[in-house]
């Protein structure tokens, strides 16, 4: 493998015209040495045409078709064919920013123990308005629980390893420790974000494609963390793409995504107690927050019986209200459920325009991925 090399694995699917934004991010990096694998999951848009004719003089893009397999499958082989001693994500409707893989080569180098860095991320919207500078702690609610102290041993400020890079990124910290425990409450990764070291990759192995067609993601990274110390910037170095109406974080997935979520904690925890450092009232804690949530998918899916049986769980392991609630609600057609619920969503919009709600109030459904 090339010294230096980053392999960017980049699934698509009929997003011709958003996989152009996503590799003119890549083409703008000011670290140069890198392949952009496209990995083309069976698109029936016009994918191909458009790389090859605005990326076929540029021998660092390498573009491969499959059959529709689905997301992971479609990383899976991409990583496969990757050539570099490193291994980035980039979903093709998100972007970074030109410094991205810069600044986290230099991380792998001021800190050679970290097997993996990643960075927070800024939200937009269709029209590329930033809509939240700092998404990461919004979209996965177990950064809720945590500050950068709790979850790491080590800063060092970017300005003392990286000087060259702007003047908004020299700010930053670069953190450093062992996160495996606290992941096990919810995920703290976002894919696109990720760079790590080709031999943590070739050792976590592949995504688990039964993880459809959400909730993969936080599998794997669970899985990497489990390895040893990873590294975290505080800076936003991606545009996370918000709005698009073939995201898998669309609530139209939310059985799958938190019935995924569910069962890849059940088996970590079932099987891995002993390395998961957290007392058993943040076990049951986290296991009540998954079956809540699934419960109340289940519901909102028309789907009572199933929704109440994880209600029940949810309820057995830690006493909440927002599982007695969605209990009581999944007695009712699902139609009247999402009209209560949508009442319910406009008053707590009210109370907090009033200052009555604070805005980390959280609610079921925040985990992605």
């Amino acid at each position: 493998m090339p010294d230096g090399l980053v392999s960017i694995i980049i699934p698509t699917f009929n997003r011709a015209v958003a996989v152009c934004r996503t590799l003119d991010s890549v083409q703008a990096q000011t670290y140069s040495n890198w392949e952009a694998v496209v990995i083309d999951d069976g698109s029936t848009d016009d994918t191909a045409r458009v790389i090859a004719g605005r990326y076929g003089h540029d021998q660092r893009v390498r573009y491969l078709y499959q059959p529709n397999t689905g997301v992971s499958g479609a990383r899976n082989r991409a990583m496969a064919a990757a050539q570099g001693g490193y291994i980035a994500f980039l979903d093709s409707d998100d972007t970074w920013e030109p410094w991205k893989l810069e600044l986290q080569m230099a991380c792998l180098s001021r800190e050679p123990e970290i097997g993996m860095v990643c960075t927070d991320m800024m939200a937009i919207d269709e029209s590329g308005e930033v809509v939240h500078p700092e998404y990461l702690k919004v979209m996965y609610r177990s950064w809720r629980q945590y500050t950068e102290a709790d979850l790491f041993d080590r800063d060092y400020p970017v300005a003392s390893f990286a000087p060259q890079l702007p003047e908004k990124v020299l700010r930053s910290h670069l953190f450093t420790g062992e996160i495996y425990s606290q992941m096990v409450t919810g995920n703290l990764v976002h894919t696109s974000t990720v760079l790590l070291r080709r031999e943590w990759q070739q050792h976590v192995g592949n995504f688990d494609v039964t993880l459809t067609p959400t909730g993969e993601d936080f599998d794997y990274h669970l899985r990497t963390c489990r390895l040893g110390r990873i590294g975290f910037v505080d800076t936003s170095a991606v545009r996370y793409q918000t709005g698009m109406a073939d995201q898998l974080t669309d609530r139209k997935h939310g059985v799958q995504t938190s019935g995924n979520f569910l069962r890849t904690i059940e088996e970590v925890i079932e099987k891995d107690r002993d390395r998961i450092h957290l007392p058993e009232e943040a076990i049951a804690r986290t296991r009540s927050y998954a079956h809540g949530w699934h419960g109340q998918e289940l519901a909102l899916a028309g789907r009572g019986a199933e929704a109440r049986k994880h209600l029940r769980l949810s309820l057995r392991y830690r006493w909440n209200s927002h599982a007695l609630c969605f209990y009581g609600l999944s007695l009712l057609p699902v139609a009247g459920i999402r009209a209560l619920r949508s009442v319910g969503r406009k008053l707590r919009s009210r109370r907090r325009k009033l200052g009555d709600v604070p805005k980390e109030s959280v609610s079921h459904g925040a985990e992605a991925g």
